[in-house]
């Protein structure tokens, strides 16, 4: 149950920062709807949330607040799929008609529950007397609605799983085969309050698969629906360690060409210190490392061509790297530029990537040679 609940939490608090950033997405808010209540209907399940609630308000609250939350939740999972239709407003016009059958649903289970007295809600689903009509009502109706309503929400992803590419779709197809898991496991649980309440024993180690079956779908649910986000996170974060890695390995070539040109050492757009914090960026370091260097190489090749070298240079990096050491130890003696400077084509290509290759290479035989 914890494992469940953290898994919940995590989709939970990736949902919302979504939202931060697009506070006018309907689909997004109906996700994050949806997880709120299902995230939220799991402390009062538990046994010292249930025993808490009840306590306060008598036996039975927490599970008709539980039941409650769990129709909400399938309800704005169910609004996430109309308000992504292409007919917007006749997806809110279906939003607003699920809406009213929710609340139908909603309002009857909780009559049946306060119809009947608070003692029969003390036990669980597997020990509670079904041949009660009010307690067969209860549960019978909140697993046919969140049937009927996972069932439609899994043949909506399973649609749009299909028109996805990867990796889109994987989540989608992950997100399709727990909710119709979930759907197959209420529908189960639905015909057992049937057959109980018929007075017919149904064994246990089936009402106890039909449980683990929820947990595992509810998990695969939140880790689909996080899938892609989770997938542009970690590419977004291996991004980062390369130009947080690149940019110290460039440091021993930034650091001999900004001493011999200080000039080229870029600044933040201002003083005020929402630029500076932003000038610390590792992204925005990485690629102002790149264009320092550049500029300095520029600025530093009328001391790295012979005389038989032509306006080009296609050296290697630890030859380039020789020279850049006599240039550095020239400029610093005050020797005159003994040409123009010229662009210099690096010997790994001409593309940005192979530049900064060839930039890494020249700072690694730099620092070999310190």
């Amino acid at each position: 149950m914890e494992l469940l609940l953290l898994g919940l939490v995590a989709a939970l608090v990736w949902k919302l920062y979504q939202l931060k950033r697009s506070p006018h997405d309907g689909p997004l808010r109906s996700v994050t709807l949806c997880l709120f209540c299902a995230a939220l209907s799991y402390p009062v399940a538990m046994p010292g949330g249930a025993s808490g609630v009840d306590t306060v308000a008598g036996h039975g609250t927490a599970k008709l607040i539980q039941n409650v939350l769990l129709l909400l939740t399938v309800y704005f999972l169910m609004s996430f799929y109309l308000y992504s239709a292409a007919d917007e407003k006749a997806g809110r016009r279906r939003a607003r008609r699920e809406a009213v059958v929710v609340g139908a649903v909603a309002l009857a289970i909780t009559v049946a529950a306060e119809s009947v007295p608070h003692e029969v809600f003390a036990g669980s689903f597997s020990t509670a007397d079904m041949t009660i009509p009010q307690l067969a009502f209860f549960y019978g109706g909140a697993g046919l609605y969140l049937t009927y309503a996972l069932g439609m929400a899994y043949r909506w992803t399973r649609r749009y799983a299909r028109m996805s590419r990867r990796p889109h779709s994987t989540g989608l197809w992950m997100t399709a085969v727990a909710l119709g898991a979930m759907a197959v496991a209420c529908a189960i649980r639905a015909v057992i309050v049937a057959v109980r309440w018929a007075d017919v024993d149904v064994p246990h180690p089936l009402m106890a698969a039909v449980a683990f079956l929820l947990v595992a779908s509810i998990l695969l649910f939140a880790a689909g629906i996080t899938y892609s986000g989770a997938r542009a996170r970690i590419s977004s974060l291996r991004l980062w360690l390369r130009h947080r890695r690149d940019h110290r390995r460039l440091a021993p070539l930034w650091e001999l060409l900004a001493e011999a040109y200080p000039e080229n050492v870029l600044r933040p757009a201002s003083p005020a210190a929402l630029d500076r914090w932003r000038a610390r960026g590792v992204h925005r370091r990485y690629h102002r490392r790149i264009v320092e260097c550049r500029d300095g190489l520029v600025d530093i090749s009328p001391y790295l061509l012979d005389e038989d070298d032509s306006a080009v240079l296609g050296i290697d990096s630890t030859e380039l790297a020789a020279r850049l050491r006599r240039a550095s130890a020239r400029i610093g003696e005050g020797v005159p530029a003994p040409r123009r400077a010229v662009p210099l084509a690096m010997a790994l290509g001409s593309d940005r990537q192979s530049d900064v290759k060839q930039l890494i290479a020249v700072s690694d035989a730099l620092r070999d040679a310190a």
